[in-house]
């Protein structure tokens, strides 16, 4: 666990220098002023692209970890293995642990999680959020591909909060970017990406559970678009008070 105290003064010192560096230098900073294990979970979308070539070409001691549910797209697959063989760098995967996994299906079905919002949410909990924690523990900081224009959800994050959950500080390196800026940076970077962005899949999680957009569509739009809910998360991401500057209690 780490200080409150600790993790205010490495908000401060994030937040003041992160609006005049670019992708590479927020990520060196971050390393450079957070002591410990730093962790950054992708999913291989193209935010999670961009971050991870920031990290393996500068070779920065930040550990990159991916959640493997088991029923992710063909094109993830493939890119996860051309991002190693690019970088040279192994990603490590964290599994749901197979007799939640069993249990799970035993009472659901393979695609039982479209029967309601809450048999989902029991599907990501054990295939993502589980996981999750097992790849946080011990760490002091997290990196995460969110930007704020990605849902109204979303529209709220800064670049760092401490996470309540897992008690260490959460940092968005690309919160202040457009989807259109990260675009470009991973076309003029050459940067492997998912093929399916090309086809509409503008958010890109487990196969069952994400569908093209039509254009107008928001972002997210595609995941679970089956259900009303306009909240389109899984849980990784529960919302966090941001760090401020508010003044130091007397």
């Amino acid at each position: 666990m780490t200080d409150a105290n600790i993790l205010r003064d490495k908000f401060l010192i994030i937040s003041d220098a992160f609006p005049r560096l670019d992708l590479a230098q927020r990520v060196a900073t971050v390393r450079r002023e957070i002591s410990g294990r730093i962790v950054f979970t992708t999913s291989f979308g193209i935010e999670d692209q961009a971050i991870a070539d920031s990290i393996f070409t500068q070779e920065i001691g930040i550990e990159v970890v991916t959640l493997d549910t088991g029923r992710l797209f063909p094109e993830t697959y493939e890119l996860w293995s051309k991002t190693e063989r690019r970088y040279g760098r192994r990603i490590h995967a964290l599994y749901p642990h197979h007799q939640r996994l069993q249990a799970l299906v035993a009472r659901q079905g393979p695609n039982g999680f479209r029967a309601s919002v809450e048999a989902r949410h029991t599907c990501c909990a054990t295939r993502k959020v589980e996981p999750l924690g097992r790849a946080l523990t011990g760490a002091v900081a997290w990196i995460t591909g969110m930007r704020a224009d990605q849902s109204p959800d979303r529209a709220l994050i800064s670049c760092a909060s401490v996470d309540q959950q897992y008690q260490l500080i959460k940092v968005n390196p690309l919160f202040d970017w457009t989807r259109d800026r990260v675009v470009a940076y991973v076309h003029d970077r050459c940067i492997p990406y998912n093929p399916l962005h090309d086809r509409g899949f503008l958010s890109i999680g487990c196969e069952p559970c994400t569908r093209a957009v039509a254009p107008g569509e928001p972002e997210r739009a595609g995941r679970w678009w089956w259900e009303q809910d306009e909240k389109k998360e899984c849980g990784l991401h529960a919302r966090q008070p941001a760090l401020t500057r508010r003044s130091e209690p007397a």
